[in-house]
């Protein structure tokens, strides 16, 4: 890495009739060869800076931007948006809308043919970039058949096919299931290995961090710190104060005392060695124990899937045979990859859905003999996508919704939106626009219009879906409490560290079937049979595991280590 081949000084920009800069004083410099992660909270500006690398601020994007961006010697100011893709490629976060051929084969020569490259030379360039991300025997396939893995890989392609010399991807992984995720970052490890391409990735995942040269965090539009991958993640209480999820391993040496932090599950076991630091058993086998006993007094059925099977129109089966339980009071989790039946699993739960065998009891009684109605009050179900639940102009009309719709008086229903506002710390906010909130506010407006009903059980289908760190965090704890208070959760999510330290109880699912159900500690030390549906256990159970233990969290770890007190 000798030569620059980005540099950015004193970057200002800020967006059309905005009053605020979205980008202020940004001094950055990409050398050849490299790796960056962009890490930062929601609305940080880190998809801002990325869109001025290709160009699409200032020429798409409309706004004010001083100072600037050079790449390769080409200022992005002096340059068109079409200039700009011969040596920067793009892939978006919302990948989709970068798709629009009518076959996978197709979609890769889009780019290379505009450009006039020779038809002999685009053929090898379909050849050798399909097959780089494994999708060669697609090739004929109309990308709207593909899975989101899939496009994505697709979109890296087609871009790849440009021989760009600068690859900027915009959270190249948001919304996929954990084998997606595994197979663009799998197709991410080797690029960064390739000395003719500069790679800046924007990503929320801090475990795949790891693999960067450097790591540059953003908040607010000002760059906070640009350093060594190490130095960076080592700081675990810079990137808490950011929004950023520190990683788990040196989050645990910290705590234990330690100034030399090891990053990774390897490093881990070998400075737990050599610090001579030990596991005290009986407090090890107490907080089991514990555990156990928590669990045993919560077993009251209420929601009973015996021999549920299901098949969707003219398709293979979605569900196979599937007996399970749930308690009053407990809080579960569904795991496994898309496609894998968890949604079609929780929508037997509401009567969104109804067995073509077996049967679902919810509260001892088959849903089909209760019907959507009635089951909609016992059965709360939260979208993964908000705004597809969402469709009043305020606040206090969408919780009010339902229980205007079962006739409660006016003021049974102010009471409730009351106290449903309340529990999502949204109080105050009755007369706002849903559509205004950010992402994480209209998931908690969604989840008050589901609590105004007083359901029994709520279910949330993907919680955390697009949301930051922060933002995760402080809707599980929400979630959190609301069991404490009595409701029976059930949520479905693809980030493992939600699993880890929010569920007592997870199945996994792979193929219609359950194949692994436990307490969540138990379902974790499984790690080969989840292997086998695709999901990873977070670094830090990895680590503990290895160690002979199972420990879901650093504070759980910290809490039976030996002479240590936090």
């Amino acid at each position: 890495m000798s030569e620059p081949v980005v540099t950015i000084r004193d970057l200002n920009y800020r967006y059309r009739g905005q009053k605020g800069f979205a980008l202020e004083g940004i001094n950055l410099t990409l050398m050849r060869g490299e790796f960056m992660m962009l890490m930062g909270p929601s609305e940080a500006g880190k998809s801002t800076l990325a869109a001025t690398i290709n160009g699409l601020i200032p020429h798409f994007h409309m706004g004010k931007l001083s100072c600037g961006v050079e790449v390769m010697g080409r200022d992005t100011k002096e340059f068109s948006v079409a200039q700009m893709a011969e040596i920067v490629g793009m892939v978006f976060q919302d990948f989709e809308a970068q798709l629009f051929s009518t076959n996978v084969e197709l979609e890769v020569a889009f780019g290379p043919e505009n450009f006039a490259v020779p038809r002999e030379e685009i053929k090898a360039r379909i050849d050798e970039n399909l097959n780089y991300v494994g999708l060669d025997a697609f090739r004929n396939r109309p990308p709207s058949t593909l899975s989101g893995g899939q496009k994505q890989k697709l979109a890296i392609a087609s871009v790849l096919a440009l021989k760009p010399q600068v690859l900027v991807m915009d959270e190249p992984t948001t919304d996929l299931d954990p084998i997606s995720k595994m197979g663009v970052f799998e197709i991410t490890h080797r690029l960064c290995k390739r000395e003719d391409l500069t790679l800046l990735i924007v990503e929320h995942e801090t475990e795949e961090a790891l693999f960067a040269d450097r790591i540059a965090l953003i908040k607010e539009g000002h760059l906070i710190k640009v350093g060594q991958t190490r130095e960076i993640l080592s700081d675990v209480d810079l990137l808490e104060s950011l929004g950023v999820m520190p990683l788990g391993i040196p989050k645990f040496f910290k705590a234990a005392g330690l100034t030399e932090l090891p990053l990774t599950p390897d490093e881990g076991v070998e400075t737990f060695a050599s610090s001579g630091f030990k596991i005290n058993e009986a407090g090890y086998q107490r907080m089991l124990a514990a555990e156990k006993a928590a669990l045993t007094q919560k077993n009251s059925p209420l929601i009973e899937c015996k021999g549920l099977s299901y098949t969707y129109v003219g398709e293979v089966e979605a569900l196979k045979n599937v007996d399970l339980e749930i308690h009053r009071g407990e809080m579960v989790a569904i795991i496994g990859q898309n496609g894998s039946g968890k949604t079609t699993l929780a929508k037997h739960f509401n009567g969104l859905l109804t067995p073509t065998r077996g049967e679902v009891l919810v509260n001892g009684k088959p849903t089909r003999e209760q019907g959507i109605f009635k089951l909609g009050q016992s059965v709360g179900y939260v979208f993964q996508n908000p705004d597809h639940q969402i469709f009043s102009e305020k606040v206090f009309d969408e919780v009010a919704f339902s229980p205007r719709l079962r006739n409660f008086s006016e003021e049974e229903v102010k009471q409730r939106v009351t106290e449903a506002l309340e529990a999502v710390d949204l109080a105050g906010q009755e007369e706002e626009d849903p559509f205004t909130l950010t992402k994480s506010g209209r998931q908690r407006v969604a989840v008050a219009a589901v609590l105004a009903s007083n359901p029994d059980v709520l279910i949330l289908d993907e919680p955390t879906t697009g949301l930051d760190y922060s933002e995760q965090r402080s809707m599980m704890n929400m979630v959190r409490r609301l069991n404490e208070n009595g409701s029976t959760i059930i949520f479905i999510t693809h980030h493992m560290w939600v699993v880890a330290e929010y569920a007592k109880r997870a199945f996994v699912m792979k193929d219609g079937d359950i194949i692994l159900k436990g307490t969540t500690r138990e379902v974790f030390s499984q790690g080969d049979v989840l292997r086998d549906a695709f999901l990873r256990p977070p670094h830090f159970v990895e680590f503990s595991y290895r160690l002979g233990y199972t420990f879901l969290t650093p504070e759980e770890m910290i809490a039976c280590l030996e002479g240590v007190h936090s």
